[in-house]
This record gives C-alpha cells, structure tokens and sequence, in this order.
C-alpha cells in the first residue's frame, strides 16, 4: 500500500525519529507521546491488522515483541515495566491501518486502559 502513512515513514518519505530498524520492522517514536517513552514498532510489510497475519508471518510477530523488549532495555524502562499495545480495528481504536506495537513506558500505566 503506497499511501499509507507508515508505509511512507518507513521508506524515509515522512520524517520521523527512529529507535531501532532492521531488514523485518522499523521502530520510531510517537509524535503524540502519551508517556515519556511512546514508540511504535512497525512490520516492514504492510499487514492492515493483527487479525490479517498470516501463518507464514508468525516469526514476524514474534520478532515485533523482541524488538519492544530490546528497545524497553535500551530507553532504560524495563526495571520499572511498560506496556505493550496492539490496536486492532475500529473498536480496538487502531488509528493508522497498517499493524503496530505501541511501546509504552517511563510512567505509572493506569488500569483499565480504556
């Protein structure tokens, strides 16, 4: 999908503040933080939802995980905890149809989150 705007960050066609990037996914930080330390972890494969992956791209969805604890470690967050979010469709509120993991951390999180 060529006019997604993930899509456009992760090819380096929208600025953004990147955190982590491999061949698989592409990591950057939120520009509405809602905590000190909001990133989105993003597969370089444009899937519109979590519920759209597909049996062959299980490893992907593991490596998004390992991705946001890595980062968690690295923002110096992981003693302290963060949360992990994964939107999925209009009641889920996913804001921007292409799959990603918010990595949040640096505060207290509240429960229920919504």
């Amino acid at each position: 999908m060529t006019d997604c705007i993930f899509c456009k960050i992760i090819r380096g066609e929208i600025p953004s503040e990147a955190v982590y990037e491999d061949e698989r996914c592409y990591a950057f930080r939120d520009i509405e933080p809602q905590a000190p330390v909001h990133v989105l972890i993003c597969p370089r494969d444009h899937i519109v939802r979590i519920s759209d992956a597909q049996p062959t791209q299980e490893e992907l969805l593991g490596h998004l995980l390992w991705v946001a604890a890595d980062i968690a470690r690295r923002e110096h967050i992981s003693e302290g905890g963060y949360r992990l979010v994964v939107n999925c469709g209009v009641h889920g509120q996913q804001a921007v149809e292409h799959l990603h993991v918010h990595l949040l951390g640096g505060r207290q999180m509240e429960w229920p989150p919504g």
